[in-house]
């Protein structure tokens, strides 16, 4: 007769008793100190003390029975349908992160790849998330808005070039890039520009807002200029491709997309002979360190952030007061850095 192993005991799970004991105060208490309620003055010692028994005990709040008991939850979705492929995203989205945890929130990111629309507000709603922060690709319609509000989420927001109608807005409008760039190379004098645009899965609606202000920096200039776009893999023999056919091109500038194509295509147009910035100025973006250290060296547009409070704590306001009208705040502040290559 066959028998089972001997299993071990299953270890019992703390609970907020446990840590009112070892913490010599009231299960109360600990409820205030562990969600951080301060409604409720508790001095700093036995919070310090709160905290210390948790830590030791192992415990942590039951999110879903914290989220009966306040009626909605503390999760605020990230859907994600890809990894950003702009450094300045990815950054928005760790501060986000990091902070919304400060705050106390749950965060979970969400990949709503394939999903359309309307399918992925409705995935988001069955998390009931308290907020929920969405990008370009995946912003809710109308009937996503109104199936996420009737789960409880109180703030929707888009994160993307352009704001969606019944959602708060933060803008990242990447024609502010591409306006920048061209506009540094008609104070240059050129004339005749080159844009590149990359073939990589991903970055096509990053190059196409970039293509865009580009486009709208001639518009906006009193002189006889235009603007031509350049297809480009990212590799070596597609810059040399390029590069070999530059003079018929008969290009005096070129934008180089970021700083990474820019680099490519510059150390290519100086093996087939082009002069930079002699007989063509190029400008990168991102304004990465290695750009510093070509020679000639790379003039880039510098991008940054510029929100009106930590990002963390403008989902936190907007969470507080749902009720609110609609903000839209404007993030990316686009500059030249200008450099030798223009």
């Amino acid at each position: 007769m066959s028998q089972l192993p001997d299993q071990p005991s299953r270890t019992s799970v703390p609970t907020s008793a446990d840590v009112a004991r070892s913490a010599g105060v009231s299960r109360a208490t600990v409820s205030y100190v562990l969600n951080n309620n301060t409604t409720v003055r508790i001095s700093e010692p036995t919070r310090r003390r709160v905290r210390e028994a948790a830590s030791v005990l192992g415990y942590v709040p039951h999110a879903a029975a914290r989220s009966l008991r306040a009626g909605h939850t503390r999760t605020v979705l990230l859907p994600t349908t890809q990894p950003p492929s702009v450094p300045l995203h990815q950054s928005l989205l760790d501060q986000l992160e990091s902070g919304l945890r400060l705050l106390d929130y749950t965060v979970v990111r969400y990949n709503s790849a394939g999903l359309d629309a309307d399918t992925a507000a409705r995935a988001w709603a069955e998390l009931r998330p308290i907020a929920a922060v969405a990008p370009a690709g995946v912003s809710p319609t109308p009937y996503g808005m109104s199936v996420l509000t009737r789960s409880g989420a109180r703030a929707v927001i888009t994160l993307g070039p352009r704001p969606v109608d019944g959602a708060h807005a933060l803008v990242l409008d990447e024609r502010a890039t591409g306006r920048c760039a061209v506009r540094h190379l008609l104070a240059r004098g050129r004339r005749r520009i080159g844009v590149v645009m990359p073939l990589e899965p991903g970055l096509g609606p990053f190059a196409d807002a970039r293509l865009a202000g580009a486009v709208r920096a001639v518009e906006e200039s009193s002189v006889d200029a235009s603007v031509r776009p350049l297809p480009l893999g990212y590799g070596e023999a597609a810059a040399e491709d390029l590069a070999a056919r530059w003079p018929g091109l008969g290009l005096d500038g070129v934008f180089g997309y970021d700083d990474l194509y820019a680099m490519l295509l510059m150390r290519a147009l100086q093996d087939a002979g082009v002069g930079v910035p002699t007989e063509t100025a190029v400008v990168g973006a991102g304004d990465l360190v290695l750009g510093r250290l070509l020679r000639p060296r790379l003039s880039s547009v510098g991008m940054a952030l510029a929100a009106p409070q930590p990002p963390a704590e403008l989902v936190d306001r907007l969470v507080q007061n749902p009720e609110g009208a609609r903000e839209r705040h404007d993030l990316l502040r686009a500059t030249v850095i200008c450099r030798e290559s223009s």
